[in-house]
């Protein structure tokens, strides 16, 4: 039996299974990211050595018990000239989609965060919904086919429906904006939701897999989902702070609403490597 704790997600389950089906979550946070400043600002969690030559900031982060893991793309040439990227979370529906669902699929994240870049400014917008349209009503992407298509799992989805965000907004609204960094924090209930756009497409899934593994019983359970558009205008490293107080009260949360596991699943998940027992 090989015990892990390298971040090489999905390396280490010989062994394991008995424990790990009695884990009711893991300690892995899914962070992504989109357009600069979203892709730039969550490198120190990276697990790719050429995205993060600093090495993975994110096990164990900050002694909190929680495992930082992010995805985002690369604009090589800048996004005018490469508005799609490349690598990760590609500013693509069809993309975008088989990235989520390989990720989750492999971290069982017990808390997502997706990222986008918003509106002009600089912004910390927390988006309360998000909505599934109609097939043809997304705004066309870069690269045939345009818009999401019926293979994707979302097709799925009822349209017009809304799936609500499980971030705890409020706080983490309050912490940001108590930092007086250069930047407006806000909730946004607006009726024109995050867009129409592969933002509104991602936010929309961060909040969907949330809903769909809240369950208590769920073996991977998941206790907020939602996302985040950060303004054009916000500086890097204004948003590397304003990540850092999200990811800080994310976890706070988390302590608070994470029920403590069995000695059994405390050893289940400490032999995965993917995540540990809550502390106590």
């Amino acid at each position: 039996m090989r015990i892990c704790g390298t971040g090489l997600v999905g390396a280490c389950t010989v062994g394991v299974a008995a424990s790990m089906a009695m884990a009711a979550n893991t300690q892995n946070i899914l962070i992504t990211g989109y357009w600069p400043p979203t892709n730039e600002m969550l490198r120190q969690w990276s697990t790719n050595p050429s995205q993060n030559p600093g090495g993975w900031q994110g096990l164990d982060w900050e002694g909190r018990g929680y495992n930082i893991y992010s995805y985002f793309p690369e604009f090589p040439g800048g996004t005018g000239a490469n508005p799609r990227g490349t690598g990760d979370f590609q500013v693509d529906y069809q993309a975008a989609s088989a990235d989520f669902w390989r990720v989750t699929s492999e971290l069982h994240p017990v808390a997502i965060i997706t990222f986008s870049r918003g509106a002009s400014g600089s912004n910390w917008e927390l988006e309360s919904r998000a909505r599934k349209l109609p097939l043809t009503s997304w705004t066309p992407d870069y690269l045939a086919p345009t818009r999401p298509t019926s293979d994707l799992p979302i097709a799925l989805e009822p349209d017009n429906n809304i799936r609500f965000s499980s971030l705890p907004m409020t706080q983490i609204r309050n912490a940001v904006a108590a930092a007086n960094l250069p930047l407006t924090a806000f909730i946004d209930t607006s009726n024109d939701f995050g867009g129409t756009f592969v933002s509104e497409f991602t936010s929309y899934h961060s909040a969907w897999y949330a809903n769909l593994h809240s369950a208590p019983e769920d073996p991977w359970r998941t206790f907020a989902g939602g996302h985040i558009h950060v303004g054009i205008s916000t500086p890097t490293a204004t948003a590397v702070t304003a990540t850092e107080i999200t990811l800080r009260t994310l976890t706070d949360y988390l302590d608070q609403v994470i029920p403590s596991p069995s000695s059994v699943a405390v050893l289940g998940m400490g032999l995965l490597g993917l995540g540990r027992g809550r502390r106590t």
